[in-house]
């Protein structure tokens, strides 16, 4: 049976396992952390701990929480995530919530990586033409929505989104989703993350389904969900389960 004191004991070792003797959080918030976000939902089963913190990375990423993304960086660091990979959640961030919030996150990521003597991984140089990224963002939209890749404003011949959309084809799906650090699997957890922080349900609900493309389960997929909670908000993340429960028939 679970109790307030067992989800305090649980959350307490997570907390430790994570953060070390201090998570940085006010005090004030040292219960409910410890058992509601620590206790309760980093413990839950479905998804592993390193999957959690990209989970994580990409919420805080996405909503610029910059204090609480640089601690969690720090964390990700030592659960043996790369600096390559943290970075390039970031990097893909960029795609739903803007460049600038990359930026961002970026230099908070760096800050970290400095003081604890970490290199900031080289940028190899990424040189196929447009045309390659257009024939590759396409394939690769393909594989993730089958039939859905050329609906809503994926429609092509569409003169309005039309102005629009094959820069996320080339640069979005193209180039991004293609970047050594984060395998396929990964980007889907961080699209998937990023539109419930962003509090975008339709995109939620497209990319829940296509995330299974990429060799998630369904509790992955809304463990992923589960994991913003504490981090972008409860509601968010709800109204995306609501969406993820249509999707998959629950």
């Amino acid at each position: 049976m679970t109790t307030r004191d067992s989800l305090r004991q649980q959350g307490e070792a997570m907390r430790r396992r994570l953060f070390g003797d201090d998570d940085g959080a006010p005090a004030f918030m040292r219960t409910v952390n410890t058992e509601a976000t620590f206790g309760a939902l980093w413990s839950r089963p479905g998804l592993a701990l390193e999957d959690r913190m990209i989970c994580a990375l990409a919420a805080l990423g996405a909503v610029q929480r910059l204090s609480s993304l640089r601690r969690h960086v720090g964390a990700a660091l030592d659960l043996g995530l790369s600096a390559r990979s943290i970075l390039e959640v970031f990097i893909q961030v960029g795609i739903y919530a803007g460049y600038a919030a990359s930026e961002e996150a970026i230099e908070a990521a760096g800050a970290v990586f400095a003081q604890r003597g970490v290199a900031m991984p080289a940028e190899t140089p990424r040189e196929e033409s447009l045309e390659v990224l257009s024939e590759r963002g396409a394939g690769l939209m393909k594989q993730l929505h089958g039939d859905r890749a050329t609906q809503g404003y994926a429609a092509p011949g569409n003169a309005v989104t039309g102005a629009l959309y094959p820069l996320a084809i080339q640069y979005g799906y193209g180039e991004i989703w293609f970047r050594p650090g984060l395998d396929l699997r990964r980007r889907a957890l961080v699209a998937v993350v990023a539109f419930t922080a962003l509090k975008l349900d339709g995109q939620v609900k497209k990319f829940g389904v296509s995330a299974l493309n990429m060799g998630l389960s369904h509790t992955e997929v809304i463990e992923a969900v589960i994991q913003t909670a504490p981090l972008s908000g409860f509601a968010p993340a709800l109204n995306a389960l609501a969406r993820l429960s249509e999707a998959f028939g629950g």
